[in-house]
C-alpha cells in the first residue's frame, strides 16, 4: 500500500507497523469476502444469473423481471389491514405514460420467448365460438318473476360498485361500515382488485358506464411494477383471471397488453429444484419467492390461466410451468389416491398427510375437470386425473350422516373429521359439470352426487337465523349441517353454495335452484346490506348481526355474477364455450383445430 508524504510529518510517522498492516489487510480482505459472497444470499433473480451464468450455458426461459405462504383460498377472510394506510395512494399517482412504457418493455421481452408470430387473432376467436358470449337477448328471461329477480341482482351489483368507487376507489376492497378503503397485504402492491375482479359482472351485467370507468382506471392507474409479496395463488385467479376474461369478452388490446406484463412476472415463482411454485413472491425487479410449503389449492389452481396466457403470448412457458407441476404429482405416491394439501417444492414430497376438498385443497381438483372442458375434452390426462380423484374422494372423504346429509369430511392422516367447509360447497357444481364425461353407467350417480351436495350445502343455510351459511359446519355430536364453534359462525359474502345452484340450475333446470338462490338474495339484502355497500356478518346464528366491516372483491366477480347467471337464460355465458376460473371469470375453451384452421364454428350452432 502506498501513502502519500504530508508536509512537515516524517516518514516514520506515516508509517504502519507490521502487525497493523495485517490486522488491517486482514480487515480489507474479510469485507472484500463478505460483500461478494451476499450475492449468493439475494433472492433469485434473473439479473443475478445474466452476471454469474457463462454466454454458452443454457439459460432458463423466464425472461424479465419486472401474505403468507398459507394464503389460499381460505384467505378470503375477514383480514384486517395492518398499517397499510399510508402506502394507499402510492401508486394511484403514477402517469398513464410511465405505466404503458413499462408495460410495452415486459411484454417486448416476453415475447423474444416465442418463436412464430405473436399476435393472437382475436377475430378468429370469435368465430370458434358455438354461440354469442352475451347470448341473443343478453340471456333475458322471458318469465316477469325470473326476470324482476335478475334486476334485483342488478341493482345490488350497481350499489356495491356505486359505493366502492365513492369510498374506496383504486383501493383493493371497501370497508361500507366507516366509508373507506383496505389494501391487505395478499397481493403486494396491486392495487384495484375489486376493478379487476368487477370488470366482467359489470359488462356482462351491461352496466357499460361502471365498465368503462373501470377500464380506464386500469389503463391509467394499474400499476404492475409494484414492490411487496403477493399470494402467487390470488393475483393469479383476481388479476390475470380478471385481465384475460375483459379481454376475450370485450376484444381491447390493453387489457391483453397488462396480462401478459402481470403474467411473465409470476414466472420466478417456479425456480424451485422440483418446479413446484412459491406460494408467495415479489412482484418487483427482484421477482423472488419466499420458501416455505406450497398448498394444493394454489400450485394447482393455475392451469387455467396459464394455458391462455400461453394461447396470447405464442409462448409455451407457461403451459410448460403447469403441465411440469401435473408431471410431478403424477409421478409421487398418493395416499390412498388422495393429494394431501402440503407439499415440499424443495423436495417434491408431501408435507403432511391432511386432505380437504375444501380450503387448501379445493380448486386443485375443480381445475382438473375445468382443464379437461376448456381443452375441448382434449386433455386425457386431466380427464383420467379428475376422476380418479373423485373416485378416491368417495372411497374416501364422501360420507352420509344419520339424517341422510351426505357431506365431504376432511382427512387427517387417515383419521375422518367430520366437518364441511363453505368453500367445500363449490363441488356440487364441479361434480355436475363432469356427469356427462366420466363412465357413461356412473353419469347419473354423479348428477345424484352433486345434488345430495348442493342440498346439504343448502341446509347449512337454512338452519341458520339469518338464512347465510356458516364458514364450516359439522356432523358430530348430534348436529347436522351447523356450526359447533364460534370461531366458524361467520359469513364473509361467499359465492361457493350459489355456485353449486347456478351450475346444477344450468345442467338440470330444476327449479328449487333459482328458489334458494332467491333465498340468498334476500338474507344479503336484509342481513349484509349496510348504508355504504355490503358487508359480512360474524354469527349467522345471532338474531341481531353484527358486521365485518368489508366488501370482499369476491362479492363483485363471484357471488353476485353467479346470481346474475342464476336467474338468465343459459345463452349468456353458455357452457360449451366458456369455463369459469375458481374467481369466476369465464376463460373461452380452447378449440385448437379451429384457431389454427381457417373456419369457425359460430355459424354453425347458434340456433341450438
Amino acid at each position: 500500500m502506498v501513502f502519500r508524504k504530508l508536509p512537515g510529518v516524517s516518514a516514520s510517522g506515516m508509517g504502519l507497523r507490521l502487525s497493523q498492516k495485517f490486522v488491517f489487510l486482514l480487515f480489507l480482505s474479510g469485507l472484500v469476502t463478505l460483500c461478494f459472497g451476499a450475492l449468493f444470499f439475494l433472492p433469485d433473480s434473473v439479473r443475478l444469473k445474466r452476471i454469474f451464468l457463462s454466454k454458452t450455458e443454457s439459460q432458463p426461459v423466464t425472461v424479465g423481471s419486472e401474505n403468507d405462504p398459507s394464503v389460499t383460498n381460505e384467505a378470503k377472510t375477514d383480514k384486517k389491514d395492518a398499517g397499510g394506510e399510508a402506502l394507499e395512494d402510492m401508486t394511484l399517482s403514477r402517469s398513464k405514460t410511465e405505466s404503458a412504457s413499462k408495460d410495452e418493455k415486459v411484454t417486448s421481452s416476453s415475447n423474444q420467448g416465442a418463436n412464430t408470430d405473436t399476435s393472437f387473432d382475436y377475430n378468429k376467436f370469435k368465430k370458434c365460438l358455438l354461440k354469442p358470449p352475451l347470448g341473443i337477448e343478453h340471456g333475458k328471461p322471458s318469465d316477469p318473476q325470473t326476470l324482476q329477480r335478475r334486476e334485483k341482482v342488478k341493482e345490488m351489483m350497481k350499489f356495491a360498485w356505486d359505493n366502492y368507487k365513492s369510498f374506496a376507489w383504486g383501493k383493493n376492497e371497501l370497508r361500507p361500515l366507516t366509508r373507506n378503503g383496505h389494501i391487505g397485504n395478499m397481493f403486494g402492491g396491486l392495487r384495484g382488485a375489486s376493478i379487476v375482479d368487477s370488470l366482467d359482472t359489470l359488462y356482462i351485467m351491461g352496466l357499460m358506464d361502471e365498465y368503462n370507468d373501470a377500464k380506464e382506471w386500469v389503463e391509467t392507474s394499474l400499476d404492475l411494477n409494484s414492490n411487496g409479496e403477493a399470494s402467487l395463488f390470488e393475483v393469479n385467479i383476481r388479476y390475470v383471471g380478471g385481465l384475460l376474461s375483459a379481454y376475450y369478452l370485450t376484444g381491447e388490446e390493453m387489457f391483453k397488453r397488462k396480462v401478459m406484463v402481470l403474467g411473465e412476472k409470476l414466472l420466478p415463482a417456479f425456480n424451485t429444484p422440483t418446479g413446484i411454485p412459491r406460494g408467495v413472491i415479489n412482484l418487483g425487479s427482484w421477482g423472488w419467492a419466499s420458501a416455505g410449503s406450497s398448498i394444493l389449492a394454489e400450485f394447482g389452481t393455475l392451469h387455467l390461466e396459464f394455458v391462455h396466457l400461453s394461447e396470447l403470448s405464442n409462448n409455451g412457458i407457461y403451459t410448460e410451468k403447469v403441465m411440469n407441476i401435473r408431471k410431478l404429482l403424477n409421478k409421487i405416491e398418493k395416499p390412498h389416491g388422495l393429494y394431501p394439501n402440503f407439499l415440499s417444492p424443495v423436495s417434491g414430497n408431501w408435507v403432511q398427510h391432511h386432505v380437504s376438498i375444501g380450503g387448501l385443497g379445493d380448486s386443485f381438483y375443480e381445475y382438473l375437470i375445468k382443464s379437461y372442458l376448456m381443452s375441448d375434452k382434449t386433455d386425457e390426462e386431466a380427464k383420467t386425473m379428475y376422476y380418479s380423484a373423485l373416485e378416491a374422494i368417495e372411497a374416501n372423504l364422501v360420507q352420509k350422516s344419520p339424517g341422510g346429509l351426505t357431506y365431504m369430511a376432511e382427512w387427517r392422516g387417515g383419521i375422518l373429521d367430520h366437518k364441511m367447509g363453505h368453500l367445500a360447497c363449490f363441488s356440487g357444481g364441479m361434480v355436475v359439470i363432469g356427469a356427462d364425461d366420466g363412465a357413461p353407467e356412473k353419469r347419473q350417480h354423479y348428477l345424484d352426487l352433486a345434488a345430495e351436495i348442493t342440498h346439504t350445502c343448502h341446509e347449512s343455510y337454512s338452519r341458520s337465523a339469518t338464512k347465510l351459511g356458516p364458514e364450516a359446519f359439522r356432523f358430530d355430536g348430534g348436529v347436522e349441517a351447523t356450526a359447533t364453534r364460534l370461531s366458524d359462525r361467520y359469513y364473509i359474502l361467499r359465492p361457493e353454495v350459489i355456485e353449486s345452484y347456478m351450475y346444477m340450475w344450468r345442467l338440470t333446470h330444476d327449479p328449487k335452484y333459482r328458489e334458494w338462490g332467491w333465498e340468498a338474495v334476500e338474507a344479503l339484502e336484509q342481513h349484509c346490506r349496510v348504508e355504504a355497500g355490503f358487508s359480512g356478518i360474524r354469527d349467522v346464528y345471532a338474531q341481531t348481526v353484527s358486521h365485518d366491516n368489508m366488501q370482499q372483491s369476491f362479492f363483485l366477480s363471484e357471488t353476485l355474477k353467479y346470481l346474475y347467471l342464476l336467474f338468465s337464460d343459459d345463452d349468456l355465458l353458455p357452457l360449451e364455450d366458456w369455463v369459469f376460473n375458481t374467481e369466476a371469470h369465464p376463460l373461452p375453451v380452447v378449440r385448437k383445430s379451429c384457431l389454427q384452421g381457417e373456419g369457425g364454428t359460430h355459424d354453425k350452432t347458434t340456433s341450438e
